[in-house]
């Protein structure tokens, strides 16, 4: 029970115990007061009759005596008129029963009131004739209690509803901070900082949300501590300081990751600020700096929409653009796009060269970065020798390609997945970090089958999926297939599966999703959907939304590829999600607990366990990063080195 309501009720028992003794004091007022009536009454009455009998007839006119009798009993209250004669016998004798009307019995029988009688003698000068007995009737003196107790208790019982009403208002506001702080308890166990104002006037519960709100602060600056620590952490490995974008380091690694693939396909472009050595000599380094950042801004501007791009400053006015799954031709309009942003056509001067060049190449299949750069920089030479306004690409090497190489060729393959359902399940453990043998959940992975049966991974067709706006339709497909299989296949019965925020900014595929995510949960099978942080960063209020509807049903919200994107950990605070996996790249760079990736990792175990977020690490690949990451406070561990992914039957 609530203090609001126990306080509540406390009150109503103190007023009831009041009510009751000032009604059973008024009522026993009342019935002794009632009681010397009736007596003073019969004995009036008994007086009064003496006399006027003593007057008839010396006081022995029998029949009269009787008429004056009849008419006094007849309308007077009395249970009782007897005359009697000088021996003691019973002239005349008038009785009523004890009926009371109006009066409930058990009333009665709590309030007994004894019927007075009295007596006077009828006289004849100074002789004694007779004597008469009146006994008064207690119907009226019951009838009068009953009323009285009934007034009593109705105006107790309004005092109570007038009690319960006000005292009840008053009782919320007075206890409104105390509600506060159970609001900012609960926020706090949710890792949410809420601040209360104002403060009660109370000085009890002043100091208490005082308390409250200290310990909420110390607990946020805690927190903005530890992202601090972090962003300061990956600042120093894997940021440029002047741009804001990646470093050498940042795209070697996140290269090693997304070329080792032999389906993999995609572009590189380089972009080179000319003579920035001269802009800094004749006009100030602050100059070439400005012109470093615009350059850079431009690029982020033309690919902010881009998934799975990397864009990194190589040094000097060296800057260049993974990106992945792209073809010549989006590549070929992008570089333009930066260019043409650059060095719009009315700010060109005839004879001089455009202040920034672009060149790059296409690669579709596995490739080494330091390959890559080469025939990069080869076509950057050749743009260099231009002075158009237009950047140089050369075409992948000569063999077969592995995928398709534009949207018009993706179109009529995709489509035919679609129709075809040539999608096949994988699945792989994802285990305790102390226990390779404890699996913790399972992750759903999809392979799509092209017309050559070669099977490719689905995160080289997400990207096309989703420009083409099929990317609903490609996860209701794997939904489909998962939802197919009995849920006691997986043990324990939890699996993450991958869908795109933007599936779930679809009204039809939502409205499709929530019934069967709930039968999930009545068959006992818990799912996590996964989103890349990417994606997630753009999409927060619609993450947040629908996790707040699948929770209550027992799913999770997981957020991959943690790390990949430079965006403020504090949207962690905001989205809250269940767990987090760090990217693969960054996995690659743990080598040994000295270095400073397992030192940025740790801050990011710390950042995210502050906010009761669990952190999953994949891509573990060898035996010596699965030590390395054992010692790190993570809670599950995914990759080859564990088990590689197998099909599900």
């Amino acid at each position: 029970m609530t203090l609001y309501r126990q306080l509540l009720l406390f009150t109503l028992i103190i007023l009831a115990c009041l009510g009751a003794g000032l009604w059973v004091g008024d009522h026993t007022r009342t019935r002794d007061f009632l009681a010397d009536q009736l007596e003073s009454h019969a004995q009036d009455t008994a007086t009064s009759l003496g006399l006027s009998l003593s007057t008839l007839a010396k006081g022995t006119d029998i029949p009269a005596m009787e008429a004056m009798i009849n008419a006094l009993f007849d309308r007077g209250f009395y249970r009782r008129i007897q005359l009697l004669d000088v021996e003691g016998k019973v002239v005349i004798d008038r009785q009523a029963d004890l009926a009371i009307e109006g009066v409930p019995a058990w009333f009665i029988r709590l309030t007994p009131l004894a019927a007075p009688q009295a007596d006077a003698l009828i006289m004849h000068g100074w002789q004694r004739t007779g004597s008469v007995i009146v006994e008064s009737h207690p119907g009226y003196a019951y009838q009068t209690l009953w009323r009285s107790a009934l007034a009593a208790a109705q105006w107790c019982a309004a005092a109570a509803v007038a009690v319960a009403l006000l005292g009840g208002l008053g009782l919320r506001r007075l206890l409104r901070p105390l509600h506060r702080v159970e609001e900012q308890a609960q926020a706090l166990c949710e890792r949410r900082f809420l601040i209360q104002e104002p403060l009660p006037r109370t000085r009890e519960l002043r100091r208490v949300v005082l308390a409250m709100n200290r310990m909420t602060e110390r607990i946020r600056a805690l927190f903005d501590e530890q992202t601090a620590i972090a962003e300061a952490l990956r600042q120093r490995a894997y940021q440029d300081a002047l741009t804001g974008l990646g470093n050498r380091r940042f795209l070697a690694t996140q290269a090693k990751a997304k070329l080792a693939d032999r389906t993999t396909r995609g572009a590189l472009l380089l972009f080179q600020i000319r003579d920035l050595n001269a802009v800094n000599r004749e006009q100030g380094y602050a100059a070439g700096d400005r012109l470093i950042k615009e350059t850079a801004a431009c690029i982020q501007r033309a690919c902010a929409e881009l998934p799975e791009v990397i864009a990194a400053r190589l040094g000097g006015g060296d800057l260049a653009l993974l990106l992945p799954n792209v073809d010549l031709a989006a590549a070929a309009q992008l570089a333009d796009t930066v260019l043409a942003d650059l060095c719009p056509p009315d700010a060109e001067r005839p004879g001089q060269p455009p202040p920034v060049i672009c060149g790059g190449t296409i690669y579709d299949r596995e490739i080494e970065l330091g390959a890559l750069l080469t025939k990069a920089d080869t076509a950057l030479a050749t743009a260099r020798y231009h002075h158009d306004n237009r950047a140089v690409i050369a075409p992948p090497a000569a063999g077969p390609e592995t995928l398709a190489a534009g949207k018009s060729e993706w179109r009529p393959l995709l489509e035919n997945v679609l129709a075809g359902g040539s999608v096949v399940l994988y699945s792989q453990p994802v285990v305790s970090r102390g226990n390779r043998n404890l699996v913790v959940h399972h992750e759903l992975l999809a392979r799509v089958i092209d017309d050559q049966g070669t099977h490719l991974s689905i995160g080289r067709i997400v990207p096309m999926a989703e420009q083409l706006g099929l990317m609903p339709a490609f996860d209701r497909l794997i939904l489909e297939r998962f939802l197919a299989l009995p849920p006691e296949q997986f043990a324990p019965p939890q699996v993450t599966i991958n869908l795109s925020p933007l599936s779930l900014a679809d009204g039809d595929f939502v409205a499709w999703l929530v019934p069967h995510l709930r039968r999930c949960a009545e068959a006992g099978l818990r799912l996590q959907i996964e989103c890349p942080e990417f994606r997630a960063i753009r999409h927060l209020d619609l993450l947040r939304s629908f996790a707040g509807e699948i929770r209550p049903m027992g799913h999770a919200l997981g957020i991959d590829r943690f790390g990949q994107a430079f965006s403020h950990f504090g949207y962690l605070k905001s989205l809250l999600p269940d767990y987090v996996k760090i990217d693969r790249a960054i996995t690659n760079e743990l080598q040994n607990a000295g270095d400073d990736s397992h030192f940025f990792v740790n801050a990011l175990c710390t950042v995210a366990h502050s906010l009761d977020i669990k952190v999953v690490v994949e891509g573990v690949e060898t035996e010596q990063q699965w030590h390395t990451v054992s010692g790190l406070p993570i809670d599950a561990v995914q990759g080859y080195f564990v088990r590689r992914p197998e099909p599900v039957q």
